[in-house]
């Protein structure tokens, strides 16, 4: 489905469930939370002062949050909760967290039976809008704020990575005869990409092409499948592409290619989303689901997982990936939060690409922090 024909679809359907999306307020104890309502908010043991940063923070060396391994330590709740997470694949290495969090039952320590469906985001969006899938694991795209926009009660409550300082996930192009990676015209190439239009991708894209002549509105799109979008880079069937781990690699370093740059360092672009089901009628529910996630990557994902060959032949046994394939690509970041402004960005770019609804929705519409704020003890 195109980024236009899925954000358009998504819209629509919001408008028909805008009543039924409606989250119920949460009463509780002091801090305004999740739901409209207010929760008290407690200092947890492991998570001091580096498992919050400030998200206005996006130096590309910023330190991500981390608590001791082990914490935050599981509170289970009183009645035990089934959980369904939406996700648009079980293989990818941003997902290994909630993997392994379901594989070593820390899902379980908390009370909670998660179950990972695999769906893609536009099938999911209206589901998890009407509660009959709890979270979604993906990102803000366009079909997602249109769909908010439509009246979807749902908010980002979670990052997931961002790249490694090595990385070269991103945009690749085909260098033209007598031209540098210094300057590319950019203006009229065709792109390959598996999402088309609306994919968070056109926010580092529009900063990447900044600097080589060229806009969001100024390029064309072609939309490919996963294993098409490599080999139309190289026989000559489109200039430049968006090339993901470890995919790159087969052009790092080869005459004719230059990489314009990904993903920000230091800035998640996607990770967990939730409805009204845990913004409002459970947010118990929703700080244990988040606590377990959180627990999991400070346990795990806390620095250079890769280093460890043990837990890399894990995890691609895990994921059914291959592990050479897994350890030629360097870690990712894990991180849990999200930065100040993330969505104002992704925002302008999607404005730029033709593929936003209405004026721009402000953070507060957006993102929602709260949950993991309480889940590590910070006080916002």
């Amino acid at each position: 489905m195109s980024g236009r024909r899925a954000y358009g679809a998504v819209a629509a359907v919001g408008v028909l469930l805008a009543s039924a999306a409606c989250s119920s307020p949460y009463a509780g104890d002091s801090e305004p939370k999740a739901g409209g309502g207010t929760r008290t908010i407690r200092p947890v043991e492991g998570c001091g002062d580096t498992s919050w940063t400030n998200p206005a923070d996006r130096t590309p060396n910023r330190v991500a949050a981390r608590c001791l391994p082990g914490a935050p330590a599981p509170q289970p709740l009183a009645k035990p909760r089934k959980l369904t997470i939406a996700t648009g694949t079980l293989s990818a290495e941003y997902v290994a967290p909630l993997r392994v969090a379901l594989d070593k039952g820390e899902f379980k320590k908390e009370g909670l039976d998660v179950t990972l469906k695999v769906l893609p985001t536009p099938d999911a969006l209206p589901l998890l809008a009407k509660g009959d899938v709890d979270a979604l694991w993906a990102a803000p795209e366009a079909a997602v704020m249109n769909g908010l926009r439509g009246g979807f009660d749902i908010r980002w409550v979670a990052g997931n990575f961002s790249p490694g300082p090595n990385s070269k996930s991103g945009l690749w192009v085909r260098l033209k005869q007598g031209e540098s990676a210094d300057r590319v015209a950019m203006a009229d190439r065709k792109l390959g990409t598996m999402i088309g239009k609306g994919s968070v991708i056109a926010y580092p894209m529009e900063k990447a092409l900044q600097k080589h002549g060229g806009g969001l509105d100024e390029i064309q799109y072609q939309q490919l499948g996963s294993a098409d979008v490599l080999t139309a880079l190289q026989n000559g069937g489109v200039d430049s592409a968006w090339l993901l781990d470890p995919v790159w690699r087969k052009v790092d370093g080869k005459t004719g290619y230059a990489f314009l740059g990904g993903q920000p360092a230091g800035e998640p672009l996607g990770g967990m989303l939730y409805g009204p089901n845990l913004l409002g009628d459970d947010v118990d529910a929703g700080v244990a689901l988040l606590r377990a996630y959180i627990r999991t990557i400070n346990t795990h994902f806390a620095s250079d997982y890769k280093k460890d060959p043990a837990f890399v032949a894990y995890l691609a046994k895990l994921l059914k990936s291959d592990k050479a394939v897994l350890e030629s690509t360097p870690s990712l970041r894990m991180d849990w939060e999200i930065r100040a402004g993330t969505t104002d960005r992704l925002q302008s770019a999607y404005r730029a690409q033709g593929v936003a609804e209405g004026d721009a929705l402000a953070e507060s519409k957006t993102v929602d922090r709260s949950l993991y704020e309480e889940a590590v003890g910070h006080r916002s």
